[in-house]
């Protein structure tokens, strides 16, 4: 019960904040109009809306295990291949943000090897989408601690879902005509940091420097 009456104090926060103002309340009331779609992972650690500071109706928010894309094919998980098609063709929103973290279990899981053991094995069968990953940083660090693998493959897997939703016909076709731009972060709980991937430079590097550096 304690949980209970802290999440109603919560709600009463926010009313106090976000419906007490009438042309507030009337701007969420009259629809939603996001910019920005960001696809996070339901790790309980990273909120968008929190990390961003955003209030209601700034983001459109998709989020899954592993903050993972499917490709665009017919057998897609149809939740989250709707949500991204709502808010690219319906809400015609101008970027995507893809949203990864450091200490993901989901990827903790992909890189363990588990298979799919029965048939109400969710986590294991949504997880084959990143399975390409695994193989590549199995590839490409040999010899590494798993730590280093996870975190390689935390950031592979961004990249991983970028590539995926370049498979969208609709999505792409904006992304080549300027209407809609891509990003991947990372946000690195272990430092505080958030960390953007430039093509350019083909690695990620940091947008928001770490607390340490930050003193």
């Amino acid at each position: 019960m304690q949980d209970i009456e802290r999440f109603i104090r919560g709600f009463s926060r926010f009313q106090q904040r976000f419906m007490s103002e009438p042309v507030v309340r009337a701007s969420l009331r009259d629809g939603q109009h996001p910019s920005t779609l960001v696809i996070g992972c339901c790790d309980s650690r990273v909120d968008p809306a929190l990390l961003t500071g955003c209030d209601p109706g700034d983001i459109f928010v998709v989020r899954n295990i592993a903050n993972l894309v499917p490709p665009c094919t017919a057998d897609a998980s149809a939740g989250v291949s709707s949500a991204i098609e709502f808010a690219v063709c319906g809400l015609e929103v101008a970027r995507v943000v893809v949203l990864g973290h450091a200490r993901c279990g989901g990827i903790r899981a992909l890189m363990s090897g588990k298979r799919v053991t029965d048939e109400t094995d969710f986590v294991a069968r949504w997880m084959r989408i990143a399975e390409p990953v695994r193989e590549e940083v199995l590839r490409a660090l040999p010899h590494k601690h798993d730590d280093a693998r996870c975190r390689a493959a935390e950031q592979a897997s961004i990249l991983h879902s970028l590539d995926n939703l370049m498979t969208y016909p609709w999505l792409r076709r904006r992304v080549e005509a300027g209407k809609v731009a891509l990003h991947g972060w990372y946000f690195d709980i272990e430092t505080g940091s958030l960390l953007a991937y430039s093509p350019r430079k083909q690695e990620f590097l940091n947008l928001v420097q770490p607390l340490d550096a930050a003193a």
